[in-house]
């Protein structure tokens, strides 16, 4: 179900089970936290996400799952997290396609990635007011830092679906493009990304993420850009910034060092 190619730096990886909108079962959770690992070893300096047919990820597959004997636990717990954390740290700037469907498990693999592109014709939300579920792989936290707990309560018991127009006027994803043009506009920017200063890249990743974690506040935050900054300047890629700003020139960077 899960394809990787890689090309010219960047990493493609496609959800390819169209027929059920993309669904994610265990195996295709384990083959997705592979492609992952692999294009993290090849070193790629930038990766796309994106989803076959008519959506992007409608969630988890519970085709066949018995309720009574369903393992919840261990499939939230000890497969979605982990790979929402590997996403998450992935060590190049990441971006995703969210087209159709992108529910459940499929929202939680948007949170993971550091810029999400949106068709005007994506449908988010919490779709289980019909389930007996709630919202999960963290859509509460998402929604609720985003639109406050009102209009996060609001979806949840309403189980309406926001656009995708309306999910980036709202400040949940990056931007807003026609159906037929988010594809290429995501590649487009992953390729721009992978010819960029890669570690200098990876030190603002670092410190958006700790900022949404709660774990710096604005002095701390100014601390750690002084730290990062610090620590980029022994860099290659820093030296070249310089000296290709200062002869009027279009800056090469290796990304690498």
């Amino acid at each position: 179900m899960i394809e990787l190619t890689i090309r010219d730096d960047v990493a493609h990886v496609v959800l390819n089970a169209p027929d059920k909108l993309n669904a994610l079962d265990p195996a295709a959770l384990a083959e997705l936290d592979a492609a992952y690992e692999a294009a993290e070893t090849a070193g790629v300096r930038a990766l796309v996400l994106r989803g076959e047919g008519r959506a992007f990820c409608a969630g988890r597959d519970i085709a066949g799952v018995d309720p009574r004997r369903d393992d919840v636990m261990g499939f939230l717990g000890g497969l979605v997290t982990p790979l929402l954390r590997r996403m998450s740290a992935f060590p190049a700037p990441t971006f995703a396609v969210a087209h159709g469907a992108c529910l459940g498990v499929g929202l939680g693999l948007l949170i993971a990635t550091d810029v999400v592109y949106v068709a005007d014709t994506a449908k988010i939300g919490s779709p289980f007011a019909n389930l007996g579920a709630t919202l999960d792989s963290g859509g509460h936290a998402l929604f609720v830092e985003r639109l406050g707990a009102h209009r996060t309560l609001d979806l949840i018991y309403s189980g309406r679906l926001m656009s995708g127009a309306e999910a980036v006027a709202a400040g949940l994803f990056s931007q807003v493009f026609p159906a037929d043009a988010v594809r290429a506009a995501t590649e487009e920017a992953a390729a721009r990304a992978a010819t960029g200063a890669t570690q200098a890249f990876l030190a603002s990743k670092e410190l958006v993420r700790a900022l949404r974690d709660d774990r710096l506040g604005l002095w701390e935050s100014v601390a750690a850009e002084n730290r990062a900054q610090a620590a980029l300047c022994a860099t290659n890629d820093y030296r070249e910034g310089f000296a290709a700003f200062q002869e009027k020139r279009r800056p090469v960077f290796t990304g690498r060092d």
